[in-house]
């Protein structure tokens, strides 16, 4: 529709009612009314003349059927004729093309003609010509261009009263068309409003001035900011920025105006007073009918109470996860070191959890156990990069003496004194002058350090060493060396229960040891003998071997196992081997030998129970031997026949020693020749951790067979121990070897 079909078109003032030189709208509006509206009530039969007269476009709805009933000839060219009456209110407004000014169709809004088909005063409110084609094909192009766009200022209002039955009740609805300066001021009125009211900071800034700078804010903005209207128009908004604004955030903020993108970043700003508040800034281009962006419209929530929130919560998380990576690293550093019953191999275990969990790489010290403590031994180190382990070690004291003269691994071990150091000097004055030392040190760019006394009992036992490593390492603090002290008392500890188990054992050991015989000089035969002592639990226990020459010519030989791997054991296999040994000595036969053993040990509760073998060498008139034993529930000895061939002797096999005495021993006679080889051992030899018994009881039967006959009996023992591969052993073990010759001269 021209702009002629409604006359000259007002112009709107600041209230939105029309001025500035036109018609006044209300007054318009009301002689519209008054030439309908008599004293006497509604004239039906004058309203199509009077209205078809009116300056404006006009339309008569009927309030009981919600349609439009009448449309002057200016109402009528809003639907170019296509819309015959009487119409529903909503389908006239399609057919003239309504929407609101987002665009919606007045069908799916509170559209002001359905409020009025609805009797709902409608004082002035804004919508938008949308659809150019409801002119008609006829339309020129310009014409179209004209009537895309444009609105209209609706206003609407009940005309009467129906007096009876017979009368209808109308409403009355003019459009005038709004252009020009008065469009643009009615729509800068309606923003204003909304805007100024609102709680949000808002601001716009024009892109096509240099820096971008603000244009318009409105107060929501000054009591975010602090700053007044004069202070900010003019400027680009980076002045709420400050020392601890995100740079990232900033960056991703230009990048956005740049590619002329909307974009909504949480960031530190200040206010005029200086104080910082968290803001989160929605900025979003404003764009012409060309797609031009002629501004960018800001808007700004301080959110920092959320911000404080959200960081409270995500510190007490992290805090959280801190601790309990603690208590694991705590929970695996006590049981791996528990697990070592060396010193070493718990300096090792140490160093291993150490790194990379708490530093870059670290060294244990520890003290060796000498009256004076004065011999130190670098027991472990270790790095995250393997290829510089070898430089903490031949680094040596990497931290000492400090610039101030201090030696803080010197303190840690002599006085047991914590060192805390946040940053490591480039050049440690006591190193300064030893050219190789400081080459490592610098090839090993360490930052800051922690050094921990390993304490037990109140002794120091040595000194744990932990750096990180620029240019990454972290800098260490109070917290990091409560969590180092608190490792290096549990490694101390473990360092202590070391020691100790270590004493013990070295006691035991010898003790054991004092108690089996010299390997015996015997005639007519070449023996060997392996004591193996455990390297798990106790490392002691109760095995044992004995040979003799008995009065009567013969030759006594026993192997046992008392039950149990602790000092009693080792003592109780001392009595039992003695008692054995004075029953041999009176020539009784191996079987009531093993009875009377058994009878001492029930008898005086000497031990739990034992293992034995007790066999007796007798020489025959010529060469040879007759080999008669008894066995209580010992593993059977092995004869090797001079042929290669190996015999399990498992004759008369009976229960252990001190399980019972219900069942009488019998035992059982074997022809030897000279040559043969007579092998026993104890159950630690064939019981070793994952294996089966009776596979390496078999493994050293192949052994012993694909042996040349001539072969050394200590070279032998060797082999068979290799064989069997003893590292580890969780039981002490016993192994005899006896190859029998011809009878001396």
């Amino acid at each position: 529709m021209a702009t002629d079909d409604f006359g000259p078109a007002p112009e709107l003032g600041s209230d939105g009612a029309a001025g500035g030189g036109g018609a006044d709208y209300a007054a318009e509006a009301q002689r519209v009314r008054d030439a309908v509206v008599e004293p006497g009530g509604l004239q039906d039969t004058d309203l199509p003349q009077v209205l078809h007269t009116a300056p404006a476009a006009v339309a008569l709805i009927d309030l009981g059927e919600g349609l439009v009933t009448y449309a002057n000839d200016s109402a009528a060219g809003l639907t170019g004729g296509r819309a015959p009456l009487p119409i529903d209110v909503d389908a006239w407004s399609e057919a003239a093309g309504l929407t609101d000014l987002s665009g919606r169709p007045m069908r799916d809004t509170a559209s002001p003609l359905s409020r009025v088909a609805q009797g709902i005063p409608v004082s002035g409110e804004p919508v938008a010509v949308a659809d150019a084609a409801r002119r008609g094909s006829e339309a020129t192009e310009e014409e179209r261009e004209e009537a895309e766009g444009r609105l209209l200022w609706v206003t609407g209002f009940p005309l009467s009263e129906a007096v009876n039955e017979d009368q209808r009740r109308l409403a009355l609805v003019v459009f005038l068309q709004l252009s020009g300066a008065g469009a643009q001021r009615h729509l800068e009125m309606v923003r204003d409003r909304a805007v100024v009211a609102t709680e949000l900071s808002f601001t716009i800034s024009d892109p096509a001035r240099e820096q971008n700078p603000l244009v318009w804010v409105n107060p929501a903005f000054t009591r975010l900011t602090g700053y007044e209207l004069d202070e900010v128009l003019g400027r680009n908004c980076r002045f709420l920025q400050g020392p601890n604004t995100d740079p990232a955030s900033i960056s991703r903020i230009r990048t956005a105006l740049a590619e002329e993108r909307p974009i909504t970043e949480v960031l530190l700003n200040y206010r005029r007073d200086g104080t910082a508040f968290w803001n989160q800034v929605s900025i979003t281009p404003v764009l012409d009918g060309q797609g031009r962006v002629v501004n960018f419209v800001g808007v700004q929530s301080d959110v920092t109470e959320r911000v404080m929130v959200e960081n409270e919560r995500r510190a007490a998380l992290a805090a959280a996860e801190e601790t309990r990576e603690q208590l694991r690293l705590l929970t695996e550093s006590t049981s791996a070191m528990s697990a070592s019953l060396d010193t070493t191999g718990v300096a090792e275990a140490l160093a291993r959890i150490v790194v990379p969990a708490m530093a870059d790489f670290c060294c244990v010290d520890l003290l060796d156990e000498v009256d004076d403590n004065s011999s130190v031994r670098r027991a472990a180190v270790n790095h995250r990069d393997e290829t510089k382990v070898s430089e903490v070690r031949d680094l040596g004291r990497w931290v000492s003496p400090t610039e101030d003269g201090r030696d803080p691994i010197g303190e840690a071990l002599t006085a047991g004194t914590p060192s805390l150091l946040p940053e490591l000097p480039v050049r440690p004055a006591g190193i300064a002058e030893q050219a190789d030392l400081l080459r490592r040190y610098e090839a090993l760019r360490p930052r800051s350090a922690i050094v921990v006394p390993l304490r037990a009992r109140g002794q120091v036992l040595g000194a744990l060493t932990l750096g990180t490593e620029l240019p990454y390492g972290r800098r260490y603090s109070q917290r990091d060396l409560y969590l180092a002290a608190d490792l290096a008392a549990r490694a101390g500890l473990a360092v202590d229960n070391a020691r100790l188990y270590a004493r013990e054992h070295g006691a035991a050991e010898t003790l054991q040891r004092s108690l089996l015989p010299a390997v015996p000089t015997m005639r007519g035969m070449t023996i060997a003998s392996r004591y193996l002592a455990a390297t798990d639990g106790a490392q002691v226990g109760g095995d044992w071997y004995d040979m003799l020459t008995l009065p009567d010519g013969a030759v006594g030989l026993a192997v046992g196992d008392v039950v149990g791997h602790d000092l009693r054991a080792a003592a109780a296999m001392g009595e039992l081997r003695g008692v054995l040994r004075s029953y041999a000595w009176e020539g009784l036969g191996p079987a009531d030998v093993v009875d009377r053993c058994d009878d001492v040990v029930q008898g005086l509760r000497m031990a739990a129970m034992a293992t034995a073998v007790y066999a007796r060498l007798e020489r025959g008139e010529q060469d040879g031997w007759t080999l008669r034993y008894s066995n209580a529930g010992h593993p059977p000895p092995m004869l090797r026949r001079a042929d290669g061939t190996v015999e399990l002797l498992t004759g008369n096999l009976s229960p252990l020693i001190g399980a019972t005495r219900e069942i009488t021993r019998d035992e059982t006679a074997v022809r030897c020749e000279p040559g043969d080889l007579l092998v026993l051992h104890t159950d630690g030899l064939i019981e070793a951790p994952g294996t089966d018994p009776d596979e390496r009881t078999q493994l050293i039967v192949d052994t012993l067979a694909a042996q040349s006959p001539d072969m050394p009996v200590e070279e032998l023992c060797d082999r068979l121990l290799g064989v069997l591969g003893v590292e580890g052993l969780r039981d002490d073990a016993v192994l005899l070897a006896i190859r029998l010759d011809h009878h001396a001269a």
